[in-house]
């Protein structure tokens, strides 16, 4: 492995292609941890998002109005604000509203760290996306279905949970991949509160060697890769809950 590396800093010494994380151990540490950050950030947002999408879908078809507007006002606020300035607004306006907790060497911290603040902009911002897109899902059962459900004796959150959640989401994965796609995209905005994803990363290395283009390079076909992998498995997914002639062509 060490030829490996080391056939990399000839390559720099030769051409000037200076892929510093590939043969320098220290840049090479800091572009994996960057690049686990990016995966461990985007899986948690796209699971917290996908719970705001379901919860929001159900809430919006409660009898009470009022739960029904704060759900729609949420959706407006999300949908049309730009999620980098939803991202300084919990970070630095709700963040500095919330109590401050000791530290071990006598001073304070936030209640909640910048990768707190990134999981609930971006799954709140994505979440709103994913209420429409079941909401959409669910109109499209048939209502005779759901009647059928009423009929059996089962409640509002049975129907939903055991039947109207199942069938929706055969329709809706086309459209939630596309949002799951964007939101992954969209973590690198998490570099603007210094979480240390892979965007983070790579300007601190260029920062020190000054290969902004390897850097740059490297950054567009990794997220290709995990964009790639992502749209491969919901794919597969979308393919093995088939039913023909129910949301499909």
């Amino acid at each position: 492995m060490e030829a490996f590396f080391e056939w990399f800093r000839w390559l720099y010494d030769e051409t000037g292609i200076n892929l510093t994380f590939v043969y320098d151990a220290y840049d090479r540490e800091r572009m994996i941890d960057g690049f686990l950050m990016t995966i461990w950030l985007s899986l948690v947002c796209l699971f917290f998002s996908v719970i705001i999408g379901i919860v929001g879908a159900w809430l919006q078809g409660s009898p009470l109005k009022w739960t029904r507007r704060l759900v729609n006002g949420y959706i407006q606020f999300f949908r049309n604000t730009p999620p980098l300035v939803q991202l300084y607004f919990f970070y630095f306006a709700v963040g500095n509203l919330l109590p401050k907790v000791a530290t071990d060497y006598g001073g304070e911290a936030p209640l909640l760290g910048n990768f707190a603040w990134a999981v609930i902009s971006l799954s709140f911002f994505a979440g709103a996306f994913n209420v429409e897109i079941f909401r959409a899902g669910i109109e499209a059962v048939p209502r005779s279905t759901v009647e059928a459900a009423s009929a059996l004796g089962l409640t509002r959150l049975q129907t939903y949970r055991h039947v109207t959640l199942p069938l929706a989401f055969r329709v809706i994965l086309p459209a939630l991949n596309n949002n799951l796609v964007n939101l992954v995209k969209t973590t690198t905005l998490a570099y603007a509160i210094a979480v240390p994803e892979m965007l983070y990363v790579a300007n601190q290395i260029w920062s020190d060697n000054v290969n902004v283009p390897e850097m740059m390079i490297f950054l567009l076909f990794a997220y290709i890769a995990l964009v790639g992998i992502l749209v491969w498995s919901m794919n597969r997914w979308e393919r093995s809950l088939k039913i023909p002639g129910f949301g499909t062509s």
